[in-house]
């Protein structure tokens, strides 16, 4: 019973997002030419779908009209902006009180691997 509602509440959401993303996207490919804001590579209607809009200010919700919080950006060009922005806010800094990790799930095979002979 609660994992169907959830199931509904998840599904009307990405609905919404899907909603909100459709209409700021059309209106961002009307109002700019289809160039990579950061690369410059050149779209066309077979590989648009490429092509996404960026939220400047990093509000998908900030959705003005005239389009002045948008950029479009190639699907890389995007992926290394929200890249960038993660390690600004350290989100993706390494974890000084933790360090890397140093396990190692296969230090000890030989021997279990010897024990099972």
């Amino acid at each position: 019973m609660a994992d169907s509602k959830l199931d509904k509440i998840i599904a009307e959401t990405r609905r919404r997002q899907d909603e909100r993303a459709n209409s700021y996207r059309e209106r961002a490919l009307k109002l700019y030419p289809w160039i990579c804001g950061r690369c410059a590579r050149e779209f066309t209607r077979q590989n648009v779908h490429e092509l996404t809009v960026h939220h400047r200010d990093h509000n998908h919700d900030n959705n003005p009209e005239d389009g002045s919080n948008w950029e479009l950006l190639c699907v890389y060009c995007h992926d290394n902006e929200h890249q960038r922005q993660l390690y600004a806010t350290g989100v993706l800094k390494e974890d000084k009180k933790h360090g890397a990790a140093t396990f190692n799930p296969f230090a000890d095979l030989k021997e279990r691997l010897d024990k099972k002979k």
